[in-house]
């Protein structure tokens, strides 16, 4: 790979949507990730970069209604970036729109669940590291 097609990658990377890219050429290969993508390095479960699949679509938001917010997907939810560390929400905790409630894992690739509007957790309905179907509640707010 030529430093120029290198550049290139990386600027498309920067320009785009997209959290991570790969590029295979000549039996090499090139990951590049963005670590906004991570949420401040530290948003997505920490897994080593063979078993992360490139992200091809942009995150969804879920709308938070008044009684709760759904996953969005079929996926194991995370609550915390990594095991061991605080989870993203607590019960009582203000949420902010934007603001990244949690992660669901589908096919190797990490979908963040966003607030779409501000709200306060009354109860947190999954555990991490539990299956959830698309569609099943994963908070409830007051």
């Amino acid at each position: 790979m030529k430093q120029e097609q290198i550049k290139t990658l990386i600027d498309a990377l920067a320009a785009s949507d997209l959290a991570e890219l790969e590029f295979s050429e000549n039996g090499s290969t090139l990951r590049l990730v963005k670590l906004s993508a991570l949420a401040g390095a530290s948003a997505a479960p920490r897994q080593p970069a063979a078993r992360r699949a490139p992200r091809h679509s942009p995150e969804e938001a879920v709308p938070l209604d008044a009684a709760e917010c759904l996953a969005p997907l079929h996926g194991v939810v995370h609550l915390q970036p990594a095991p061991g560390e605080p989870p993203f929400l607590q019960p009582g905790q203000a949420v902010e729109a934007g603001q990244l409630l949690c992660v669901i894992e589908a096919m190797k690739m990490f979908n963040e669940v966003r607030a779409e509007r501000e709200g306060t957790v009354r109860e947190v309905l999954v555990q991490s590291g539990q299956e959830v179907e698309a569609g099943q509640p994963l908070f409830r707010f007051a």
